[in-house]
């Protein structure tokens, strides 16, 4: 089979996955490829046609072990039929645990046909300059093995008679599901001394739970804890200070340091 064209579909609050996915593209080396940007609230009701004869790599991040609920509510509205797809899921080097299986039996439901499939590490959303959990990744390794994935599934997919032929992907996981982000009522706060009121912390919030108007306000029950307002914050104005979060963040520091390395499944590596 040939892929003529590909599509990208994600939700990547602090750009880690989309990174991962565009450079897994970059090793398919296909000129014509498409963007599903399920990120931002204005995303979450895109008009996408039912997919068919491309090739669909769908990413998310792993929040505690699973995917993010947003990001699972948000691709429900995607319809395949018999569509190829690469389900990639991003951690932030603890464990992704049944996070790729979730995604990979999802994207069956949705019609799609998983033919490979990848776990990559990148920067962990409670990461900051003080408590370093995976800073800087995915890096130029990681940018590099994701490329080289592209390429071979490339390879594995040309040597495909039909898209309905038996993959038999078999990726780690438990089912039922277990897992999953803690339940914290809580959410990052804003420095006033130093906050410009530039609106970045609300245009980047996948939820709309942070709004600038005089003030920076959040809604914190509407907070994913994805860090996008801390990770784009010009002025390093928005924090967290919650106690748990931060012997959360800590622990990950101290526990989750030696370096792990993408996962893949479906290539010979």
């Amino acid at each position: 089979m040939e892929i003529k064209r590909v599509k990208l579909v994600y939700f990547s609050p602090t750009g880690t996955t989309r990174k991962i996915l565009e450079s897994l593209t970059k090793g398919i080396g296909i000129e014509e490829v498409g963007h599903i940007d399920l990120t931002l609230p204005e995303g979450a009701q895109p008009n996408v046609p039912p997919f068919s004869d491309e090739l669909v790599i769908i990413g998310a991040p792993v929040y505690g072990g699973r995917l993010p609920v947003t990001a699972i509510n948000r691709f429900k509205q995607l319809k395949a039929s018999n569509t190829l797809a690469i389900p990639i899921v991003v951690y932030g080097n603890r464990e992704y645990e049944d996070a790729l299986l979730e995604l990979k039996n999802l994207a069956i439901d949705l019609g799609f046909i998983p033919v490979a499939a990848g776990a990559f590490i990148g920067e962990h959303s409670f990461a900051t300059k003080d408590i370093p959990i995976a800073n800087g990744r995915p890096d130029s390794l990681d940018v590099q093995k994701a490329m080289d994935f592209g390429t071979k599934i490339k390879d594995k997919i040309a040597a495909l008679q039909s898209p309905g032929a038996p993959m038999n992907l078999e990726i780690p996981g438990r089912f039922p599901y277990e897992g999953g982000a803690r339940a914290m009522v809580v959410s990052p706060v804003t420095k006033e001394d130093i906050c410009i009121l530039c609106g970045m912390c609300a245009s980047v919030c996948p939820t709309s739970a942070v709004s600038v108007d005089g003030n920076v306000a959040t809604r914190v029950e509407h907070c994913i804890r994805c860090c996008a307002c801390i990770k784009n914050c010009p002025t390093g104005a928005r924090v967290m200070e919650d106690g748990m979060w931060l012997k959360i963040a800590n622990w990950l520091n101290q526990n989750c340091a030696t370096r792990k390395e993408p996962q893949l499944f479906g290539v010979e590596v």
